[in-house]
């Protein structure tokens, strides 16, 4: 990956889709003067923007902040779901119902 962009470069990129600072700052939900900041220290986009800007911009959280959204490879990534098991297996199982919730509740018949 020699031809990444950098999260900086990725910002730069990202204000170029906005069409402004001022566009770009309306995105975040901040005034321009904070963008500008941000552009001229040199720093990361903060975390609280990435996927508002990443909607917007169409550029990828992992470029605009690879330290929090890390690119997974696949390898030893865990299925889709994969996570939830242990919480998902208590499902297959029976649930208990409170009856006399259930008749107590007006909505019910």
């Amino acid at each position: 990956m020699a031809n990444a962009l950098t999260p900086y470069e990725a910002l730069q990129m990202a204000l170029e889709n906005a069409g402004s600072q001022t566009k770009f700052a309306l995105i975040c939900g901040v005034r321009q003067p904070a963008v500008s900041k941000w552009l001229q220290s040199g720093k990361r986009l903060p975390a609280d923007y990435v996927l508002a800007v990443e909607a917007a911009t169409h550029v990828s959280r992992h470029l605009l902040r690879p330290d929090l959204y890390p690119v997974h490879d696949g390898a030893g990534a865990p299925e889709p779901g994969e996570e939830c098991g242990p919480i998902l297996s208590g499902i297959k199982k029976g649930v208990a119902c409170d009856r006399m919730a259930k008749t107590q509740r007006k909505d019910v018949a």
